[in-house]
């Protein structure tokens, strides 16, 4: 049933990945869960680095085991390993320029209707179920047991995900963070209260429990997951469930930056021990290496925005988002790789028209005689960078969610 099939979130990945970045030894980094999809994958040039961000909704833990009935009754997430199969309800592309200075994200609602290489047109979220399912029945069949075959055919399914979001965005994907349901919980336990902001009361006891109301408020727990999973009674549904999430982690970024999480070994110590237990990342990823890229992200230098659709349908039975593909690779190479833009500075501009003159006329004071007057040196055009020329705000995408304080959401 649709309303029983919950997000889980890309937050604890930022967070935990920062926390690597700036506080563990290289031994301690090598201790997360490590895959091998993007090696041999095109990498982005010139110093970027775009970062995906992967929330599979899946009741069962990395060696293919049900998660404890209790923890998930507790969490409101359902006690069935059946529900939200193995779908990405949350992807997130993070784009940290050469310089390291500001970092640009994009959700991708779950709902896109894309083309999946080997299945036809599917949700987005679907193509790493489908991919792991049948790897798994070919699994069966060669008699690979678990925990083998579920770590072989989940990096079947990373692997025709993060292809499927490469080809739509077309763009590089050169690192990946994936976490599972129960990471959120343990995350938000971990941490011990977010701040985020809603612009309205909420009342979802029926389907994700979340019962809050308007303003600023801490939350931690059990009612962070639900904040986040929330879309019944929202005016924009999952759209709107993307921002909560994106201001989610806009909280988390806060929390780290303004209250000393990074001087507290007691809490470092214990996102550790999440990050082993419920993270996987690239095996190519060096997270010493990527402190500068750390810092960007937890000194609240990142905006978030949201893959513009162009409307809804139906197909195949199934409630999906329309997106127009060249509209949304516009709009991401606009964020991503903005062009130059060559102004020509107000000097310049004076200088080359200071002495414009006709033949035998006078120019600046000075006859020139009927001869060419000599030309000055101008100064060099500024170059600049159009950060968003075109404006998607009418594609149902939203505003975007700026990392730099707690934003209000529906």
């Amino acid at each position: 049933m649709r309303s029983r099939k919950y997000v889980a979130t890309f937050s604890i990945a930022i967070t935990l990945i920062s926390a690597i970045f700036f506080f563990f030894t290289k031994t301690a980094g090598d201790a997360i869960p490590r895959s091998n999809v993007l090696k041999g994958a095109k990498q982005s040039a010139g110093g970027d680095v775009n970062i995906l961000l992967l929330g599979l909704d899946s009741r069962r833990d990395g060696n293919g085991n049900d998660l404890p009935r209790k923890l998930l009754d507790y969490m409101h997430v359902g006690s069935s390993s059946a529900i939200g199969g193995y779908n990405t309800n949350t992807m997130i592309v993070i784009h940290i320029p050469a310089d390291g200075k500001k970092a640009v994200a994009i959700s991708i609602p779950r709902d896109d209707y894309v083309d999946v290489v080997g299945f036809g047109k599917h949700k987005i979220k679907e193509a790493y179920g489908l991919a792991k399912y049948r790897s798994e029945n070919a699994l069966i069949k060669a008699g690979v047991k678990n925990p083998d075959r579920e770590k072989q055919a989940r990096d079947v399914g990373r692997s025709l995900t993060i292809s499927t979001i490469s080809k739509l965005l077309n763009i590089p994907i050169d690192h990946f963070a994936e976490v599972n349901l129960v990471g959120f919980y343990d995350l938000a336990t971990a941490l011990g209260g977010i701040q985020v902001c809603l612009k309205h009361a909420v009342n979802d006891e029926k389907y994700s429990g979340a019962v809050f109301p308007a303003g600023l408020q801490t939350i931690s727990g059990v009612d962070a997951l639900k904040f986040v999973r929330q879309r019944h009674g929202l005016p924009n549904g999952d759209l709107d469930r993307t921002h909560r999430q994106q201001a989610f982690i806009t909280g988390v970024i806060t929390k780290f930056r303004t209250q000393g999480i990074f001087g507290d070994i007691g809490k470092l110590q214990s996102l550790m021990t999440v990050a082993q237990k419920d993270v996987v990342i690239d095996s190519g990823w060096d997270v010493l290496g990527s402190i500068p890229q750390a810092k960007a992200l937890t000194g609240g230098h990142i905006t978030f925005q949201t893959l513009p659709i162009e409307g809804y349908a139906m197909r195949n039975g199934q409630d999906v988002n329309l997106i127009d593909i060249p509209t949304v690779q516009k709009f991401v190479h606009n964020l991503f790789y903005p062009a130059p833009i060559v102004s020509v500075s107000p000097k310049a501009s004076a200088s080359g028209s200071a002495g414009k003159s006709t033949s035998g006329k006078s120019t600046g004071g000075k006859s020139t005689g009927g001869k060419k007057p000599a030309t000055t040196k101008s100064a060099a055009p500024a170059v600049t960078r159009d950060p968003t020329p075109f404006n998607f705000a009418h594609l149902a995408n939203g505003s975007a969610v700026q990392g730099s304080g707690i934003p209000c959401v529906n």
